[in-house]
């Protein structure tokens, strides 16, 4: 029954994104909806792209694994969020529309106009590569979501993925990937509301279960999931702390596919609305994704145990199939895979949009002086082109825990060193032009050497590689000689 409402369910998808894609006129509309959209659809798109198979997967398996350890995430993940909405949004949007940027790098860049050209080369060049990664990353996690739910091939699943977002997202471009969103947005906010409300009914009227109440299942889980900080001691308390709150960092704009949403809000007005929805959806979905993970565990016991789950990352939909009507538990469970697997579109069309007006335009004099039709075929083009190779990359790889290392370079070394860049691209006038290049190559250097030295482990790159960004940021803006023109006047 799931396969035959998810293919119900996923088609209507597609022709509702190929139906939005009929409105792009422009490259402008392609590239970021003509910095044209509603405060809702924005807020919607959003956080359906920042938090898909984060807070349907990653949090209430966390969760379920740790206890209630991962309070200190989620306050974190939380705290940057409506940091972003309250302080950031409204600020990005009107700065795109003063400076008519198309693209993350291109606020940037137009920002530092002495510098325009190394911003867009390097900063361009950053996200291309990172988030072109990203996506083939995306592809293998939707093979291995479709092969553990349904037995499907994981090499099927990911030409599924890919089958999915690709014709919707080549035609349609950054207004159909929106639009999308939107709809798993909805879908997403139902099953994390409804998904606790209907545990806890579960748990009270089966007394077969691990544990009849989610306060018994952490006690009897043992003493770390009772505690705040997983029954650490000393210095071990404040690693724990501070590593669940370094998600913060990587909220502030740092986030490209997030931060162009931003961008896209046609009005400050709009970006009130917007701000209203997307942290009152945020507070009730990281409520929703913990509590499903805590009652996975009330349901089947710790991970590991004779009842409990084999993979973590799967509490939620093991939860909803238990909990609900077995069709009610696959609409839920369907909008859920479609929210996972559909990621991969906000990342095509970043990169995409990244590269042609970034890299390949400012390049080719031939390139800039096509007209309007064919500069929108151009990035349809490459938005093919880009989908095919990250695909194949996907399919040949050797050793996939590579690829999905990469996640934590673009969490940390994106989501930090830009964080640093946009915060004080809006808030610091002396900031110029030559500390914007300084910041962006310390950054992602920071974070490869950290990582790759196994320092990780001892503490999160999330939130050193913000602080190591900001210190060269802050130090450069004064040491560097540049001509400080400012974008605030």
């Amino acid at each position: 029954m799931i396969l035959i409402i998810m293919a119900v369910y996923i088609s209507g998808l597609m022709l509702w994104g190929v139906y939005q894609g009929r409105k792009v006129k422009t490259e402008e509309d392609y590239a970021i909806a003509g910095r044209q959209l509603p405060g809702w659809v924005a807020a919607l798109s959003e956080r359906a792209t920042g938090e898909s198979s984060w807070a349907l997967l990653g949090l209430p398996g966390a969760a379920y694994a740790f206890g209630l350890t991962e309070i200190w995430t989620a306050i974190g993940c939380v705290a940057g969020i409506i940091t972003a909405w309250a302080l950031l949004a409204w600020r990005l949007s009107d700065e795109a529309d003063r400076l008519n940027a198309h693209t993350f790098t291109s606020f940037i860049a137009k920002s530092h106009p002495n510098q325009t050209k190394w911003i867009r080369m390097v900063a361009s060049s950053a996200i291309v590569f990172f988030f072109f990664l990203y996506v083939g990353a995306q592809f293998l996690g939707g093979g291995k979501t479709l092969h553990t739910l349904f037995d499907i091939d994981p090499i099927t699943g990911m030409v599924i993925t890919a089958i999915v977002i690709i014709p919707y997202t080549i035609y349609g471009g950054f207004r159909s990937v929106v639009y999308t969103d939107v709809i798993q947005a909805i879908v997403m906010i139902i099953a994390l509301i409804a998904g606790p409300i209907m545990g806890f009914v579960y748990l009270s009227q089966h007394p077969e279960v691990y544990a009849p109440s989610i306060s018994q299942a952490l006690e009897q889980a043992g003493s770390s999931f009772t505690s705040l900080t997983g029954a650490a001691s000393g210095f071990s308390i404040g690693v724990v702390i501070i590593g669940g709150f370094s998600w913060f960092f990587g909220y502030l704009g740092g986030q490209p596919q997030l931060s162009t949403r931003f961008m896209a809000i046609r009005d400050k007005k709009q970006a009130k609305i917007a701000r209203n929805i997307g942290i009152g959806w945020t507070l009730i979905a990281y409520v929703g994704a913990l509590c499903i993970g805590w009652i996975g565990l009330a349901i089947f016991g710790p991970e590991g145990s004779a009842t409990g789950l084999a993979d973590r990352e799967f509490v939620m939909p093991m939860v909803i199939l238990a909990i609900f009507p077995a069709p009610i538990a696959a609409v839920l469970i369907t909008g859920a895979i479609a929210a996972m697997i559909s990621t991969a579109d906000s990342l095509l069309i970043l990169s995409s949009t990244e590269l042609t007006e970034n890299l390949l335009k400012p390049a080719s004099k031939k390139m800039r002086s096509i007209n309007s039709k064919q500069q929108l075929l151009l990035s349809r083009i490459m938005t093919a082109v880009l989908a095919i190779i990250a695909l194949s990359l996907a399919y040949f790889a050797g050793d996939q825990t590579f690829i999905f290392s990469l996640v934590s370079y673009v969490w940390a070394g994106i989501g930090g060193t830009f964080s640093v860049v946009v915060l004080l691209t809006l808030f610091w006038k002396r900031y110029h032009g030559k500390a914007v290049l300084a910041t962006i190559i310390t950054g992602l250097t920071f974070t490869i050497i950290w990582i790759n030295t196994g320092m990780e482990e001892v503490i999160s790159s999330r939130i050193l590689t913000f602080f190591v960004a900001l210190f060269v940021a802050i130090i450069s803006s004064y040491l560097l000689p540049d001509k400080i023109k400012s974008h605030h006047e």
